[in-house]
């Protein structure tokens, strides 16, 4: 039986600074009432991805790509992952601040913790007013000079605070301080990788009146403490077009806002393809059969796929993520 477009379960964390709109705005059932974040799609083996529709309904991306292998995910991704579904996707609520925190990058969490490295991308969904996320520094800054502010509780004063609002767009790459503001809620595309070192944490204490763990001297020499940049990426926001927001090694990531039929043809794309509906609802239409994708979830094309149709339900809205760096004006 030929591919078909995959939906797969949500799994729901409980974190300290969650809240609840994951549930009342995209109707993920949850027990607990901080879930902070959703991993909409993910190949780690504790938190291997389970598909929720058709007939491989029940089985995991990585038994998937065991047997479908390019098939599913494209020749030149199994060739460089293998079994390791390259990217991770979450949506994050943020009902308080992220902890600031830094990703290493590919060579130093190979060598410490045998895994990929942590570059991610952001798209602001809702935004409180006055919402701001932590990214980079706002001054010339030293490994002393951040330590210093380290001992004396002022680690804030050196690092950039950018307002954010929704449909806002910010690069994350690896070594990049940063933290999530309060009352942001955002998709996040990022390589599979749960590495994060903690650098400060507000003195934060969890429900047992314990302070999470922090890693000061693993991120020491992650850190880059050169960065100044603004990283929110400049887009324009057009109607049945194919928008490109951000391109690196990793992941490209598109903005498709339609109200009529989009016809998606992909070449010679040698990847899956990944919809994350930010507004509105869908139909996917591929071998005679149709595929619903409402606002909040997430679906995988396979890479055998060449042809899908989207018919939206009035405008809808979805970033559109390939693996790897794709130029699409080829």
């Amino acid at each position: 039986m030929n591919l078909y477009p995959l939906k797969f379960k949500p799994v729901l964390k409980e974190r300290i600074w969650g809240g609840n709109k994951l549930t009342t705005l995209f109707n993920k059932s949850a027990s607990e009432e901080k879930i902070g974040e959703s991993w909409e799609l993910c190949g780690f083996p504790e938190e291997d991805s389970v598909v929720s529709n058709g007939y491989l309904a029940g089985n995991t991306i990585t038994e998937l790509i065991e047997v479908y292998m390019g098939e599913l995910v494209g020749d030149a991704v199994y060739d460089n992952y293998g079994l390791n579904f390259p990217l991770l996707f979450k949506i994050i609520d943020a009902q308080d601040k992220l902890s600031i925190q830094v990703h290493p990058d590919d060579e130093v969490a190979a060598e410490r913790h045998n895994s990929f490295g942590k570059t991610e991308m952001w798209y602001v969904l809702e935004a409180e007013e006055n919402a701001e996320l932590i990214a980079g520094f706002n001054q010339e800054c030293t490994k002393e000079k951040y330590n210093d502010s380290l001992k004396n509780n002022s680690v804030e004063d050196l690092l950039q605070k950018i307002s954010v609002k929704k449909g806002d767009v910010i690069y994350i790459p690896a070594g990049l301080v940063h933290a999530i503001g309060k009352g942001i809620l955002l998709a996040e595309i990022q390589q599979s990788s749960d590495v994060t070192y903690r650098i400060y944490d507000y003195n934060r204490k969890d429900d047992k009146g314990n302070h999470r763990q922090l890693h000061i001297e693993e991120a020491l020499d992650v850190i880059n403490f050169d960065s100044k940049e603004n990283p929110i990426i400049s887009y324009e926001k057009k109607l049945n077009e194919i928008v490109e927001l951000y391109s690196c090694d990793y992941f490209t990531t598109n903005y498709i806002s339609f109200d009529s039929e989009v016809v998606r043809n992909y070449g010679d794309i040698d990847s899956f393809k990944v919809y994350m509906c930010t507004e509105g609802f869908f139909n996917i239409l591929s071998d005679g059969n149709y595929t619903p994708v409402n606002i909040g979830e997430t679906v995988l094309i396979p890479a055998s796929m060449s042809e899908v149709v989207f018919i939206p339900d009035g405008k809808a809205t979805v970033l559109e993520v390939f693996a790897g760096k794709i130029d699409l004006k080829k």
